[in-house]
């Protein structure tokens, strides 16, 4: 097992961290800023400041960093990757400087490896510049959508067309004035084996039909400007040219799509527990109660140690992960990816929760440390939630055994 990184990652590590530190995490008030702060996701509009850093990072060179393909992206893999992302999630503004921010780049992901040369043109190309958004609709609100087989929603074949009908909610994205185009999931035969009855489909957000519910609040934050959007289709018609790969590839494309994913979002969680760690630590020296800096005070030396070893374990294994995608693929993986998504979401949680305990009540007002908590409390949910995740890392484990 090698975790050694290439010379060429290593100097993209400098460039972005250098990056991060001195043009995003200083901009991030200003961008805030620059939000409309309306509870009318109509009415957003993106922060001038995030297109000029996006255009400055373009200049640099660190551009869709997350894609493997040298033509397309920075020619890393996951393991090369993997840093990357993780500098990226210390700031929450910064995926998307460098256009590597969900669900864009597994939206991405999917149209280089299964959209044809039409499909390609028309999204894969502006959303590679940054000049569009996109959405990911899976999940519905009418069943439970841990297991995907669930689906209710439908796209089938009707002559030369394909028609979309359904209910979907955390679409990603949505809510951005720049989404343009959409991915649906659902089941075009219900008749075919469990997993060939579902197919993906390219859906333009204007196309007739689709009807954005509203944005649905996450821990009571609406996520401006891009949102978690409940969209109904309802007789959605596009010609055949928009399904993914052709009719009955849904689970095919999604798991190709999920095993990079989760190593990205994985690495940004950790970097989120490093940022939370620094204030933690800060805290701690900075401030005096009975005589004494906090850090002196109770078991807080204990819960800071215990943070920087969850944190080192929790990189050391999603490296691991990373190392087993590049050289193995997804499904000898899956024991890997599986544990990850189940440890690093924790661990961000462990940590964010000590950071806000150790400021008192200044931490629960804190815009940066709730932001922190959300995102933790969210990614054990997001892709599917812990306890699917142990599920099949047990059936894994299991199976030696028999």
């Amino acid at each position: 097992m090698d975790f050694e990184h290439s010379e060429r990652a290593k100097l993209y590590i400098g460039h972005v961290e250098r990056f991060v530190r001195e043009r995003v995490v200083p901009n991030e008030t200003t961008y805030r800023g620059q939000l409309t702060h309306s509870d009318d996701w109509r009415q957003w509009r993106i922060p001038p400041i995030l297109e000029q850093l996006k255009s400055e990072a373009k200049a640099a060179g660190l551009w869709n960093l997350f894609l493997p393909d040298s033509e397309l992206g920075a020619g890393l893999d996951n393991r090369d990757y993997a840093p990357l992302a993780e500098i990226t999630g210390r700031s929450f503004l910064a995926p998307e400087v460098f256009n590597c921010s969900a669900p864009d780049t597994g939206n991405m992901e999917v149209l280089v490896r299964f959209g044809s040369d039409e499909q390609k043109e028309r999204w894969l190309k502006p959303l590679l510049s940054g000049e569009i958004r996109s959405g990911f609709s899976m999940t519905e609100p009418a069943v439970a959508s841990s297991d995907a087989t669930n689906m209710k929603a439908t796209c089938e074949v009707h002559g030369d067309d394909v028609v979309i009908n359904g209910q979907k909610w955390w679409t990603s994205g949505a809510g951005d004035p720049r989404c343009k185009v959409l991915i649906f999931m659902g089941v075009t035969d219900p008749k075919a084996e469990r997993h060939q009855r579902h197919s993906m489909v390219l859906v333009p957000i204007d196309t007739p039909g689709v009807k954005i519910l509203r944005m649905v609040p996450v821990v009571g934050h609406l996520g401006e400007p891009h949102g978690h959007a409940e969209i109904l289709f309802e007789d959605v018609r596009l010609p055949k040219s928009a399904f993914i790969a052709g009719p009955g590839r849904g689970f095919e494309i999604a798991q190709g799509r999920l095993g990079p994913g989760r190593i990205h979002h994985c690495m940004r969680a950790i970097g989120a527990a490093e940022r939370a760690l620094q204030r933690l630590c800060e805290r701690a020296l900075g401030r005096v109660a009975f005589g004494k800096p906090l850090a002196n005070l109770g078991s807080n030396r204990d819960i800071i140690a215990n943070c920087r070893m969850a944190i080192d374990q929790a990189r050391l294994l999603t490296l691991k992960a990373a190392w087993a995608l590049d050289r193995y693929g997804v499904f000898a993986a899956l024991t890997d990816i599986s544990a990850i998504k189940v440890v690093a979401p924790n661990v961000l949680q462990m940590v964010v929760d000590a950071a806000i305990q150790i400021h008192g009540g200044e931490g629960v007002a804190d815009p940066e440390l709730n932001l922190l908590m959300v995102t933790a409390r969210v990614l054990r949910l997001a892709d599917g939630p812990d306890e699917v995740h142990r599920g099949m890392v047990a059936k894994l484990e299991l199976q030696k055994y028999k």
